[in-house]
């Protein structure tokens, strides 16, 4: 069975000529993340957050160790969907990686999450906290008017059972995708994008939108006593862009302009610790994608482009660490 276990984003190279650039064509398709329990974990996606669980697999052997850069490698999958989006959990059953610093912080560059859009904030929250959810932000935050590109927004962090941060979202009738604003009975709706942060967001459009591909969708400066209280750093002021391909949830790129005191991702991180989240890139050519990185510098995970039954793949690092792979379709 096939497993894919990434947040995938588009693919099409300005510093290639236009012959190669239609071999390559790609979206974004899902966002995976680095779980130390996959029971535990699927049960409180499926059984909090309303996903559907679509598969589960167990993988192990030489291709899988190259494309992830782990020796020994023995790994449970499974792949979830809310809505038109997909969720991707992996276990590495061997080796055990290490867990997330229990001082992080939502201004470290090792963050990242999903936005999860809900139909009824007060009932969205209502219902974490009847299932004893962990903050991450002290409640739910209205975004004030004066802010044009967020205003009316209302927002939520909190934590799954690995302590990962993820985010409900509810977007007022003026913003976001024109899907989320479809009469529904569900509560959780669908992913709308996933954050990351980075350390400097020119840097970041030059690997997501230049090299790889992505549209500036938007972008916004965001700061206020809402915005601390959201991502629980005093003094939170952040510059937002919000890329995006064709299909699929976007990436908001988060660059704290204050405080600037978040840390680095670990230098040793492998994809079975978790601080891993990843992205799926999907397209015609791998090996073009591959040179395409290389030519920008981008450390690979992977020992190279890599056939593991998925079709050629590989994984490799944006300029802060966060992990995005491609695979050839």
């Amino acid at each position: 069975m096939t497993c894919r276990i990434f947040l995938s984003i588009l693919l099409l190279v300005s510093a290639v000529t236009g012959s190669d650039r239609a071999q390559v064509a790609v979206g974004v398709e899902s966002v995976g993340v680095t779980v130390s329990d996959l029971d535990r974990a699927v049960d409180f996606y499926t059984g909090v957050l309303s996903f559907r669980k679509l598969s589960e697999n167990e993988v192990d052997g030489e291709a899988w160790e190259r494309l992830y850069g782990v020796f020994g490698l023995r790994m449970r999958t499974a792949r979830l969907q809310l809505g038109d989006e997909y969720l991707d959990l992996m276990q590495f059953v061997a080796p055990e990686g290490r867990p997330l610093p229990v001082d992080s912080r939502s201004n470290d560059r090792w963050f990242q999450h999903i936005a999860i859009i809900v139909s009824d904030m007060d009932r969205a929250y209502a219902h974490l906290r009847k299932h004893k959810v962990r903050h991450a932000s002290s409640g739910p935050q209205r975004l004030p008017d004066w802010n044009r590109d967020a205003g009316g927004i209302r927002a939520f962090y909190f934590r799954d059972p690995d302590g990962h941060v993820l985010e409900i979202l509810n977007f007022p009738q003026d913003k976001g995708n024109p899907k989320w604003r479809r009469t529904s009975d569900n509560l959780f709706l669908g992913i709308d994008h996933t954050a990351i942060v980075v350390s400097d967001t020119d840097a970041s459009l030059r690997f997501y939108r230049d090299a790889l591909g992505l549209s500036v969708a938007g972008e916004s400066e965001n700061y206020g006593t809402e915005q601390e209280h959201l991502n629980n750093v005093f003094g939170a002021r952040l510059r937002i862009t919000a890329v995006r391909s064709a299909t699929g949830p976007g990436i908001e790129l988060l660059e704290y302009l204050a405080p600037r005191d978040g840390r680095p991702y670990p230098a040793d991180a492998k994809a079975s610790d978790l601080v891993h989240w990843q992205t799926e890139l999907i397209g015609r050519n791998a090996e073009l994608a591959a040179q395409t990185l290389r030519n920008a510098r981008a450390p690979f995970i992977s020992s190279d482009v890599v056939d593991a039954g998925l079709g050629k793949s590989f994984l490799a690092r944006d300029p802060d660490g966060h992990a995005v792979q491609f695979v050839e379709k």
